[in-house]
């Protein structure tokens, strides 16, 4: 998706905007809220961007949680793909080429380059955010500082805990 808003295209003002925004929107929101929010803040904020969500952990598992995009894997397993090995490993995901992911799940054939970030609660894996792109090696080390500094905010916005079966 074109970046065609009021978003600056220099990534070091641009991050810092959408950390300060998704705080606005979602500071002490239900965690399902500030998801929803944010994945859509992303989808629409970043350019060369053609798919933005969560997934959440359940037991052995992640489902499918709010999304900006085409419809997407319902579940993943545990150390399966891009997601479940940023599960897996608790660390950043930032993949330049999805087809040379070993055991890469591929829910949208466009899609080329990934970041999987790990939100956590506690210590603990709570959900990802994982964001795709069509163009190869969209992610830079930029783009990792900045959304990791986006996820530690949502972090800190809602109670991950409340979620059903945490």
């Amino acid at each position: 998706m074109e970046n065609l808003s009021f978003y600056p295209p220099e990534k070091e003002k641009l991050y810092p905007l959408l950390v300060a925004q998704l705080r606005s929107i979602s500071e002490g929101e239900a965690p399902i809220s500030a998801a929803s929010n944010a994945a859509a803040l992303l989808y629409h904020a970043l350019p060369q961007v053609n798919w933005a969500g969560f997934y959440l952990t359940s037991g052995d598992q992640l489902i499918l949680g709010p999304f900006q995009g085409k419809p997407a894997c319902a579940r993943i397993g545990w150390n399966k793909g891009v997601c479940g090995a940023a599960w897996a490993q608790n660390a950043v995901q930032r993949v330049a080429d999805v087809h040379a992911f070993p055991g890469h799940i591929a829910c949208d054939g466009d899609s080329r380059s990934e970041i999987v970030l790990p939100l956590r609660a506690q210590g603990k894996v709570v959900a990802l955010l994982d964001i795709d792109s069509p163009t190869p090696n969209r992610f830079d080390q930029a783009d990792q500082q900045g959304l990791e500094a986006f996820a530690q905010a949502l972090e800190q916005c809602c109670d991950w805990l409340s979620l059903s079966g945490r």
